[in-house]
């Protein structure tokens, strides 16, 4: 009988290949109903769900999960700078960017801070400068008018003039709007009329000497202006006449400088002298005493296109609100409304710079009971400032809660020494550093977000 093991053991294996052959069968479908796949090793195969099916990157790609967006956060103990920017994003970045680049920017970075009697002769702005320029660099008090009557009160740089006719916007007549300057003021010059400019050291540590000091005017007719600087070298210009706003400028290490008008008509304009550095930080002061800002709408635009040619700007900061608050005020909107044209009339012409509004700080008032009260016209034009801010996508602020908030004022009187008058509506030197410190913090945080942002986005 022949044996028929071997037949049995070559149909198995026949069997068995068979099986496996059919389980790379693609399926089938009979009636909508699929067959199930054959698989002899089904039983000894590990589970794998469905799940785990779906997340074979071999068979299913998945497209990247979105990237968070950067959220800014406010670090304990500082009232931040809300920046409202719009869809480009730039806001505070411009003024950000230029201190990054300071070194290779041809020029020193610029701030115009504009305001009212809060930072009269330099309170705030001139701690606001030293603490920037140790940061970044730069000596001088930069943007000085010809004349001042507060001239002697200023105790940041030595200020003395002869010669000239002033005017200024608070001038009830014969103001002629189209010739003031950012300071909103001009000046006409008797023969020799001269303004010296002197570095003091007693208040700020920086602003005795400087390396640029430049003179500022406008004569259709042909000019003969000097410099004398250190009293020892001096330096002449004699130049044509030209409508535009122009500039002359001597160089080195300038303890003083003192500028003449030697020959010129009668109906050149003059405008400022200045004690600044080549590179590093310039930040000038513009305040006008009873101010509500609207006066800056005053300034032509010709005039201010020429300021962005010779003087760019990189920060424009606009501190009112002084002269605007009352006790009981409620609707700011009257305030509001023309301040917003003059924002974007100053973004339109300065488009590289970017424009922070700073809030009204605390300001107190009597109640019936002789109480001294924080006025609720200042907590509502603060809220209008804020939405100013937002509708012309500057940058915000809060001043009031910087300085304390409810009372501070008062706080700032009655400290020893005193950082406040007994007005309770300025604060002093003693206060304004105290205030430049709060800003000088918040824009420094800024821009350190700034630059985390940027380079969160670039990943």
């Amino acid at each position: 009988m022949k044996n028929k093991v071997s037949d049995t053991f070559l149909f198995t294996l026949l069997v068995v290949s068979g099986l496996f052959a059919l389980h790379f069968l693609p399926s089938v479908s009979i009636g909508g109903r699929h067959l199930r796949q054959v698989d002899i090793l089904s039983d000894i195969r590990p589970d794998i769900s469905d799940d785990e099916l779906l997340s074979d990157s071999d068979q299913v790609v998945f497209p990247p999960l979105p990237k968070p967006v950067f959220v800014d956060s406010c670090k304990k103990g500082i009232t931040c700078i809300e920046d409202y920017a719009d869809s480009t994003g730039v806001g505070m970045g411009f003024f950000y960017e230029a201190l990054e680049k300071r070194a290779t920017l041809g020029r020193p970075v610029r701030i115009a801070y504009f305001g009212d009697s809060f930072i009269e002769a330099d309170i705030l702005t001139a701690d606001l400068r030293e603490m920037l320029q140790k940061q970044f660099g730069g000596c001088g008090v930069g943007y000085v008018s010809l004349t001042s009557p507060i001239s002697g009160f200023r105790p940041t740089v030595g200020h003395s003039f002869e010669g000239w006719h002033s005017h200024t916007s608070t001038d009830t007549v014969g103001f002629d709007r189209s010739c003031q300057d950012l300071s909103n003021r001009y000046f006409y010059a008797s023969p020799k009329a001269s303004v010296t400019l002197k570095g003091l050291r007693k208040y700020a540590s920086l602003a005795d000497t400087c390396t640029v000091s430049s003179f500022y005017f406008r004569s259709s007719d042909s000019v003969y202006i000097s410099a004398l600087i250190n009293g020892k070298r001096s330096s002449d210009f004699k130049l044509s006449g030209d409508s535009l706003l122009r500039e002359v400028s001597v160089k080195g290490k300038i303890g003083s400088v003192k500028w003449t008008v030697e020959e010129a008509s009668e109906d050149a304009i003059f405008y400022a002298a200045t004690m600044d550095p080549s590179e590093g930080i310039v930040l000038d002061n513009f305040s006008t005493r009873g101010s509500s800002g609207q006066q800056l709408g005053g300034i032509s635009e010709a005039v201010l296109k020429q300021y962005d040619r010779l003087r760019t700007y990189d920060l424009i900061v606009l501190q009112y609100g002084l002269n605007v608050a009352s006790e009981k005020g409620v609707d700011y909107n009257y305030y509001k409304a023309p301040m917003k044209r003059i924002v974007n009339y100053f973004k339109r012409i300065f488009p590289h710079a970017s424009v922070l509004i700073v809030g009204i700080g605390d300001r107190e008032y009597k109640t019936e009971n002789g109480e001294l009260r924080t006025m609720p016209g200042v907590k509502n034009l603060i809220r209008y400032q804020q939405a100013l801010a937002v509708e012309t996508n500057s940058a915000f602020w809060n001043m009031y809660e910087a300085m304390g908030g409810e009372g501070s004022i008062v706080k700032m009187a009655n400290n020893k020494p005193p950082m406040a008058n007994y007005d309770y509506t300025h604060i002093n030197f003693e206060g304004g550093k105290y205030v430049a410190k709060k800003l000088f913090d918040a824009l420094m945080y800024g821009k350190e977000q700034y630059e985390r942002r940027k380079a969160y986005e670039s990943e």
